[in-house]
């Protein structure tokens, strides 16, 4: 394969309010060679979720915050380019958190890998209903919220991903949203 070319974007300070464009750098870096057990990706689709302001800010949170100069994370919906890992094939599709890159080195044995069913729906839900968004909604109102029909079930952000995924996700069950 060819020398590739990474492209990818990395905290280079901390936001004081909204983020702007100041807070990242672009850096061009080349693709290293694939080790055994490796897979090369391309990245396809990239999620812009709201929690990735929390992992900007230094402050107490429930995840670390993203070191300065470090590549910004993102659920990323990425095609295999390259295979030396058992189980991958080139042309498969994937979903993981290999952030605002181009191409991303992922290893499977890490457990952050898992492939897309193209037959479940477009590939770029695999960042939003069918990824981590939808995840959030389904088990958060069903597990943890638990409503029953009939119920009302208020939704103070439902034109989010994750809010919007909630309202749906409780009519199905039989719930009053608002």
């Amino acid at each position: 394969m060819q020398a590739l070319s990474n492209r990818k974007i990395v905290l280079a300070k901390r936001p004081v309010g909204e983020p702007d464009a100041t807070c990242f750098r672009l850096e061009t870096e080349p693709v290293p060679e694939l080790e055994d057990g490796q897979i090369l990706l391309r990245n396809l689709w990239l999620s812009v979720d709201p929690y990735m302001r929390g992992r900007m800010s230094e402050g107490p949170s429930y995840a670390p915050p993203i070191k300065l100069g470090e590549l910004m994370i993102g659920g990323t919906v990425s095609e295999v380019l390259e295979s030396r890992a058992p189980g991958y094939e080139r042309g498969e599709i994937v979903t993981g958190y290999y952030g605002w890159q181009d191409y991303a080195i992922a290893r499977p044995a890490d457990g952050r890998l898992y492939k897309v069913d193209r037959t479940l729906g477009p590939i770029s839900t695999a960042v939003g209903v069918l990824g981590m968004p939808g995840h959030t909604a389904y088990f958060g109102l069903l597990r943890v919220g638990q409503p029953k029909p009939g119920e009302t079930v208020v939704v103070s952000a439902a034109a989010g991903a994750v809010g919007s995924a909630v309202g749906q996700i409780a009519k199905i069950h039989g719930c009053h949203v608002v």
